[in-house]
């Protein structure tokens, strides 16, 4: 037990856990990697058993703005990849850092819990096969993701059909014959809308409230590669983008999508234009949300009904750290309330690592999430003054760094932020800090 006392518990392998342990390696902080699974690669290894990827997944960001800056995507791969060649990448960026040596795989953390307070250490709990395990460890490094619990609506009645949530959705011939309804209409959503279109009788798609659809080329380019050079005030970004959005997506209402109730950029847009081609060609129904079930009948809001042989709930997910009590986390309303999403504002010795979220953010801007981290921990061990400022930053209370922008008040968007905000705040702190990269 006494050589982890000075190793920090890094919980997942995933991307983050990856870039996490990179920087850590660079800082020369030690630590011990926990994976549930059987290799790295986190979701995007659709065999994985936490895994919710679907066949017909890929990024909705380019390469280009989604890769580490450091490891770059070969020049073969495909400008919006899919969840297969995601896996391989990360595959080769754990073999790059040679980062694999420092996880122990098949480990499934059971309970984290400290000895007292800031700096006396985190028991860990962990099995692998039918053994259980635990070491006293410096600190707890929570990486294990925020996709992977489902999170599920409660309908008023019963479905006689299949009613399934997105979690639980592989392949599109799982529709194959059946009258679909999808709930939900955000990346996932319609994406598996459009697989149900090519393989369902019928497919129809329930919103509670509308989106901005964003296509994935504009001129022939990513979508997101696409100004970003000049620094434009958010009103007139808007209105620029809203323009644009009309040249090359039309208008949405015109196929039954309710108008948007929130501004631009306050709620993640949908980067998918197929489900508006589909609509127009009446392939795919626009419905209300759902008021009840009855058997195969679904009673929308609107007073509408149709018939369905299953139902698809994409519904997006909960944050979900079952290893931890909730109050370690200054839990605060539907996410954890943490110095730019990651540090405690007390413990130094607990950090959650990509519960971040904000369009154009890309793994890059979760890898100097993991530097900030890092540098932080080594330059609280060098005693530095940098690391002390930022000690008391954290501790005096602090918002979230939106930029001033007024998210939607929904679970999903509750640990969104602001992606230049962010990233010029967390860079900020790199440089502060300094380092063994410095």
């Amino acid at each position: 037990m006494a050589e982890t006392r000075e190793q920090f518990a890094l919980i997942g392998a995933g991307p983050m856990g990856l870039a996490a342990a990179k920087t850590l390696i660079e800082q020369g902080i030690a630590f011990q990697g926990f994976e549930l699974h059987s290799d790295v690669g986190g979701l995007w290894d659709i065999e994985g058993p936490k895994s919710t990827m679907y066949e017909s997944a890929h990024l909705i960001s380019s390469k280009r703005m989604t890769e580490f800056t450091d490891f770059p995507m070969r020049d073969e791969v495909a400008e919006y990849p899919s969840h297969r060649e995601m896996k391989r990448y990360f595959s080769a960026f754990a073999d790059h850092f040679d980062l694999r040596r420092h996880f122990r795989f098949g480990a499934e953390v059971l309970r984290t819990e400290p000895l007292g307070e800031d700096g006396d250490g985190w028991r860990v709990v962990w099995r692998d096969g039918d053994d259980e395990h635990e070491a006293v460890f410096a600190g707890v490094m929570i990486a294990n993701g925020t996709l992977s619990e489902p999170n599920m609506p409660r309908f008023k009645g019963e479905f006689a059909g299949e009613l399934i949530h997105v979690s639980d959705y592989r392949h599109a011939s799982r529709f194959d014959g059946k009258r679909v309804l999808i709930v939900g209409a955000g990346n996932s959503g319609c994406d598996i809308a459009v697989d149900a279109i090519h393989h369902g009788a019928s497919c129809d798609l329930s919103m509670r409230r509308g989106y901005y659809f964003v296509p994935k080329y504009v001129f022939g380019k990513p979508a997101d590669t696409i100004g970003g050079a000049i620094k434009l005030p958010l009103w007139l970004k808007r209105r620029i983008d809203k323009l644009i959005l009309g040249w090359f997506t039309g208008n949405p209402q015109k196929y039954g999508f309710p108008k948007p109730d929130y501004a631009m950029y306050e709620s993640h847009p949908v980067v998918n234009s197929l489900v508006l081609y589909h609509a127009g060609h009446g392939d795919l129904r626009v419905r209300a949300d759902i008021d009840r079930l009855y058997g195969h009948t679904v009673h929308f809001v609107d007073g509408t009904q149709g018939d369905y042989d299953l139902i698809l709930a994409a519904t997006g997910y909960r944050l979900h750290y079952p290893f931890i009590d909730s109050a370690l986390l200054n839990w605060q309303g539907d996410a954890p309330h943490l110095f730019l999403n990651a540090m405690h504002p007390q413990r130094d010795d607990l950090f959650v690592l990509g519960m971040v979220e904000a369009t154009g953010l890309g793994w890059q801007g979760r890898h100097e999430q993991a530097e900030m981290v890092a540098r932080y921990i080594a330059g609280l061990r060098m005693g530095r003054n940098e690391a002390r400022l930022l000690q008391a930053e954290k501790a005096d209370g602090y918002t979230r760094a939106t930029g001033g922008m007024n998210y939607l008040d929904v679970s999903r968007m509750a640990y969104y932020v602001d992606k230049d905000t962010y990233r010029r705040s967390v860079n900020a702190w790199i440089r502060a800090l300094g380092g063994l990269r410095a």
